[in-house]
């Protein structure tokens, strides 16, 4: 009975997400589940198949590839599976909602996911706030990432792994100093991430060392992560290379790049902010649980 439940759930939730984003006239798309290049990302693996192509970690490329075309703000839900993700926030195969919005800068994305949050947890009375990184980092960690040497960090981080390089050390702080520490109740929107962290978001200009990044986590639940999207095809090319370079210094395979992502960006992908959410959280969240295997249909 539990699991017809959450399948009840599972198609109120859908419901209740398709009937938000039909209010604001974003048109909703389907793109392929398997591709024929994973992603370079150092943190997230793809699941790879006998044919050498890929299950999505994401619908992002395809959906910057239709953005590119002209098709305008959009959204997709669907599943998306990254290897060896398990535990009680992680499963392999999960249900994302990705979303893009032309012409946003990330703060308005910000605040869509926050009312799609609060709409969709209408049990919830939910307190907000937005935070930049270097300022979590600064109240619970004790120093400036801008200017902390990495010994500074290592003194911080006594108990990390010995082998992590510096942006991994900075992603090791952030998820067991800071995150742990974002109070029950809140949504808290964490923005301006370091530069060596902006996945595919733009960099601050003025500021090169931030990225146009932001996650809303409710409590210490990471629910989503956006960006302000990179549009330049030569900087997103070089951080293929380098994440492929950062791959292979520890151990991982390099991932074929996305040509066809970087054909987008140079025939003029538009000024856009998008964000990723992982649903199955929500439904977390809305149930009261603190375990995703509690929101399954199927084992």
């Amino acid at each position: 009975m539990v699991e017809v439940e959450n399948a009840r759930q599972r198609a109120r939730c859908i419901k209740r997400i398709r009937r938000f984003f039909d209010r604001r006239e974003v048109i909703e798309v389907f793109t392929p589940v398997v591709t024929e290049t994973g992603v370079t990302d150092v943190h997230t693996e793809s699941v790879p198949l006998a044919d050498g192509r890929f299950l999505r970690t994401s619908p992002e490329y395809a959906h910057k590839r239709l953005l590119a075309a002209g098709v305008g703000d959009l959204y997709e839900l669907g599943p998306v599976f990254r290897a060896g993700e398990r535990g009680r926030r992680h499963r392999e195969e999960f249900l994302m909602l990705e979303w893009y919005r032309v012409g946003w800068q990330w703060a308005e994305l910000a605040e869509e996911v926050l009312e799609l949050v609060r709409e969709l947890t209408p049990d919830t009375r939910w307190t907000s706030r937005r935070i930049a990184w270097r300022d979590l980092m600064l109240q619970h960690a004790g120093l400036d990432p801008a200017t902390a040497s990495d010994a500074e960090l290592r003194t911080v981080a006594q108990d990390a792994p010995e082998h992590l390089d510096r942006p991994a050390l900075l992603d090791w702080l952030f998820a067991t100093r800071l995150q742990p520490a974002l109070p029950d109740g809140q949504l808290t929107v964490v923005h301006d991430f370091p530069a060596c962290q902006a996945a595919l978001a733009r960099l601050k200009p003025g500021e090169p060392q931030w990225a146009e990044r932001f996650e809303v986590f409710a409590g210490s639940l990471e629910l989503a992560n956006g960006y302000r999207e990179l549009t330049d095809p030569v900087e997103q090319r070089h951080r293929f290379e380098t994440d492929n370079r950062r791959r292979n210094e520890l151990g991982f395979r390099p991932m074929p790049i996305d040509h066809r992502l970087i054909a987008a960006l140079e025939a003029g992908l538009p000024e856009c902010a998008g964000v990723a959410l992982g649903v199955d959280r929500l439904m977390m969240i809305d149930r009261g649980v603190s375990d995703i295997a509690e929101i399954r249909i199927l084992a």
